[in-house]
């Protein structure tokens, strides 16, 4: 009986290590792996092995970098199995369709508190593009690169973690933050001007104003709707796809985060129900005032992660 005291004791201290902890970890494995449902999976083993090993940890005082090696190690295994993710606009033309395995949004914005050798905030480490773009680098290079630059873990850390020596781990960083080099945040979702922006679009829309959505977004803006591969570049291209597709049917829109960037829950009506119905989530990169990227992710199944309802009544 002792015996069975003794392990509900230690499960008891064990999840109230890792409460605090699980949001934070969560956002790393998403961060790594693009995806919130492998995020899911690799947390989950993560924490089973930190358990089961959990006599290995000599110093409490580092509970915290030890599960980061476990967490970080699970994402790297998987990433040799699962592949990357992609945005359409970043996938080679000639990538095979079956090939293809698209990035997934990420609701709210980041969390944790970045060390002091972090580059980027919870916010900016989170956004599609970021995260995009980390997906294209090797593992050790893309472990290097969140560790020390988003978590802020040192050198001695960071080769720590990745079972690496501090010359193999700066080198591996070195190399990532050449990849990175020029890539800019966007405006935050709190900002000021960018809800007005998101309001103006959002009305836009459900107004059938072609025009008034055009006139929000860059002279490059990006428009893409995954998991369809196809995307459109410029006010031209946009304008023809908006006018001989969406634009047909009435829409809704309630406004959400994602990726730390502004969002909307979108709905077309369906005549039959007589209510909205929920078919993408579209997440919109702001940049100097004008909406630079639009990603409409074409899955109703993203809905009930962010808290949106399947439907809207008419």
């Amino acid at each position: 009986m002792g015996s069975v005291d003794d392990s509900a004791s230690a499960r008891a201290e064990f999840d109230r290590l890792v409460g605090p902890l699980r949001a934070e970890l969560h956002v790393h494995c998403y961060r790594f792996l693009g995806s919130v449902h492998d995020a899911d999976d690799a947390l989950q083993e993560a924490l089973l092995r930190a358990w089961l090993s959990r006599e290995n940890l000599v110093d409490p005082r580092k509970f915290r970098p030890w599960l980061y090696k476990i967490a970080t190690n699970r994402c790297l295994t998987m990433l040799d199995r699962r592949g990357r993710r992609e945005l359409p606009m970043d996938t080679a033309p000639d990538s095979p369709a079956a090939e293809r395995v698209w990035l997934e949004p990420y609701p709210g914005i980041g969390v944790g508190e970045p060390g002091p050798e972090a580059r980027y905030t919870a916010r900016e480490s989170v956004e599609l593009a970021f995260v995009a773009m980390v997906g294209q680098l090797p593992g050790v290079q893309r472990g290097a690169l969140l560790l020390r630059d988003v978590l802020g873990f040192t050198a001695s850390e960071t080769a720590e973690l990745l079972d690496v020596t501090v010359a193999s781990a700066n080198s591996a960083l070195q190399r990532a933050r050449t990849r990175l080099e020029g890539s800019t945040p966007s405006q935050a979702p709190d900002d000021q001007d960018v809800r007005r922006l998101g309001e103006r679009y959002a009305a836009a829309w459900e107004d059938a104003d072609v025009a008034g959505i055009v006139a929000l977004l860059a002279a490059d803006a990006r428009y893409a709707m995954p998991p369809r591969p196809e995307w459109y570049a410029g006010h031209a291209a946009i304008r023809d796809f908006l006018v001989a597709g969406p634009l047909h049917w009435r829409w809704r829109f309630l406004p959400t985060v994602a990726n730390g960037q502004p969002a909307f829950g979108t709905y077309g009506w369906d005549a039959e129900r007589s209510v909205f119905a929920a078919v993408a989530l579209d997440v919109l990169t702001v940049r100097d005032g004008a909406i630079t990227e639009v990603v409409s992710f074409l899955d109703p199944a993203l809905f009930r992660r962010f808290a949106l309802p399947a439907a809207v009544a008419g």
